[in-house]
C-alpha cells in the first residue's frame, strides 16, 4: 500500500520528491494519474473532520471546567450542561464521519498499484522487457517438435477429456508416469531450495481469509481472479505467496531475524477471469496447478540483493534440468499491481518454438508489508520499520513437466528423464506409452 503521507509532501529541497516520482510512475505503468490527486482529497477532508472534532472536544473540556467551578459557586449551570450535552453528541457524529473517512482513504489506497523502482524500464507491453540474460542453446530436433497436450495424450498420460468431464475446461489428470513426474518435480524442488539454497520449508493452509489477499494484494482489486467459498469469509489460494506472507502479519520481528526465507508446496487456484481465452490448450493456464514458492523477509536496506538472489535459486531448477530459458526484466507496462521490480524467468518451449513464463521473482518493497503490517524492530532500538517482501516461483511445477516434455521429447514420442530426476522417478529414464487398464 502507498505511503499517504509521502504522498503529502510534494516538494522535497533535495530533488524529486515522493508524490513526483509516483505520478511518473502511475503514468508509465499506463494507470490513472488523477487517483492521487483524488486520494489526497479524501485524506485532507479525513484530517478535517479530525482537526474539528478535536477543537470541539477542546470546548468540551472548556465548558466542563466552566460548569465544575459555577457548581462550586451555587451558580445555574443548566444552559452550560445543555451545551456540553450537544456538544458531546456533535462530537460523536464528526468522529463517526472521521473513522468513515479513513475506512474510505484506506480502502481507496488498497486500490492503487506499487511504486516502480528506478531500475524498471519504461514500456507498455511484454514486448518493451528486458532481456537480461539467455541461458542455454535451444536444441535442435531432427523431426519436427510436438507441444505437450499432444505428447500426453498420445503417451496416454495426460487426460483432458475425462478432466473436462469431471470438472470443466482448464483442469486435467495426470496419470502413471506423468503424475510420478509432477511429484518428482515437486521433491526435487523442494530439496534443492531447503538443502542446498537455505529456505525453511513450508506446509501451509490452502484457503485463506480476506484480510490475508488484503494483505498481498488479491483484494480488493482482484477479486474475479479468485475462487471463493460459499457464505464464507474462505478463498482457495492462489499461490502459497498468500500464507507465506500472511505468517507475520500484524507481527513486530527482531531485525537478527532478517532475512526470513521460506519454500512452500501448494495446489494454487486461479479463475483466470482476464485470460479472454489465451491459452486455454494444454497445461499452460489452468484452474488448478501445482507451484513450489519461495518467499523472503528482507531488511529494506538489502532487499534488492535478497532479490537477485532469489531470483538466481529459481533459476537453478532449470539450470539442473539443463533446460533453456532466459530472463527479463518486467517494463512498467507489464509489471504486477503489486511489485516494485520483477524478473520473470521464461522457459523455451520447442513444441510452440517460443520462450514462456514459468516464474516471476518480485520485489515488493514495503508495499505488502503496510497493508499486511508486517515490521521490525532495528538492532539499535527506535521505531519499528517494515520489512520488504519478495517472492516467486521456485517452479511453476506444471509449467516444468511441459518442459521436460517439450525439450526432452524423443522421435519415437516417448520422453527422456532429465538424469537429475532419475532418483526421483525410481531410476525410469524414459517415460513411454502407458499400458492402460480400466
Amino acid at each position: 500500500m502507498i505511503d499517504v503521507k509521502l504522498l503529502e509532501k510534494k516538494a522535497e529541497s533535495n530533488g524529486p520528491s515522493y508524490y513526483d516520482e509516483y505520478k511518473a510512475c502511475l503514468k508509465a505503468r499506463g494507470a490513472d494519474v488523477s487517483l492521487i490527486e483524488q486520494l489526497l482529497e479524501l485524506n485532507k477532508k479525513r484530517k478535517e473532520l479530525i482537526a474539528k472534532a478535536e477543537e470541539s472536544k477542546a470546548r468540551l473540556n472548556k465548558i466542563s471546567q466552566e460548569v465544575a467551578i459555577m457548581k462550586r459557586q451555587g451558580s445555574d449551570t443548566s444552559e452550560l450542561i445543555a451545551q456540553t450535552q450537544s456538544l458531546s453528541k456533535e462530537i460523536k457524529e464528526m468522529e463517526l464521519s472521521a473513522s468513515e473517512a479513513d475506512v474510505q482513504v484506506t480502502q481507496f489506497a488498497l486500490t492503487l498499484p506499487n511504486k516502480c523502482h528506478s531500475s524498471v524500464p519504461i514500456g507498455q507491453s511484454a514486448d518493451d522487457n528486458k532481456i537480461v540474460r539467455t541461458i542455454g542453446e535451444p536444441k535442435s530436433f531432427s523431426f519436427s517438435p510436438l507441444e505437450h497436450n499432444a505428447l500426453g495424450e498420445a503417451l496416454g498420460n495426460i487426460d483432458f477429456l475425462r478432466a473436462g468431464k469431471a470438472t470443466g475446461a482448464r483442469f486435467s489428470y495426470l496419470r502413471g508416469a506423468a503424475a510420478r513426474l509432477e511429484r518428482a518435480l515437486i521433491n526435487f524442488m523442494l530439496d534443492l531450495h531447503t538443502e542446498i539454497h537455505g529456505y525453511s520449508e513450508m506446509l501451509p493452509p490452502f484457503i485463506v481469509n480476506s484480510k490475508s489477499l488484503t494483505g498481498t494484494g488479491n483484494l480488493p482489486k482482484f477479486k474475479q481472479d479468485l475462487f471463493k467459498l460459499e457464505d464464507s469469509d474462505y478463498f482457495l489460494i492462489p499461490t502459497a505467496e498468500v500464507p507465506l506472507t500472511n505468517f507475520f502479519a500484524e507481527e513486530v520481528l527482531q531485525e537478527e531475524q532478517l532475512p526470513a526465507s521460506f519454500v512452500a508446496y501448494s495446489p494454487c487456484f486461479r479463475s483466470e477471469a482476464g485470460s479472454h481465452g489465451r491459452d486455454t490448450k494444454g497445461l499452460i493456464r489452468q484452474h488448478q496447478f501445482n507451484k513450489v514458492e519461495l518467499m523472503t523477509y528482507a531488511h529494506p536496506d538489502r532487499s534488492y540483493e535478497e532479490h537477485e538472489r532469489l531470483t538466481k535459486h529459481a533459476e537453478e531448477i532449470l539450470n539442473r534440468l539443463e533446460i533453456p530459458y532466459r530472463v527479463a526484466l518486467l517494463c512498467t507496462g507489464d509489471i504486477s499491481f503489486g511489485a516494485a521490480k520483477c524478473y520473470d524467468i521464461e522457459v523455451w518451449l520447442p513444441g510452440q518454438k517460443a520462450y514462456r513464463e514459468i516464474s516471476s521473482c518480485s520485489n515488493f518493497e514495503d508495499f505488502q508489508a503496510r497493508r499486511a503490517n508486517i515490521r521490525f524492530r532495528p538492532k539499535g532500538g527506535g521505531k519499528p520499520q517494515f520489512v520488504h517482501t519478495l517472492n516467486g516461483s521456485g517452479l511453476a511445477v506444471g509449467r516444468t513437466l511441459i518442459a521436460i516434455f517439450e525439450n526432452y521429447q524423443q522421435e519415437d514420442g516417448s520422453i527422456a528423464i532429465p538424469p537429475v530426476l532419475t532418483p526421483y522417478m525410481r531410476g525410469m529414464t524414459s517415460i513411454r506409452p502407458e499400458s492402460i487398464k480400466y
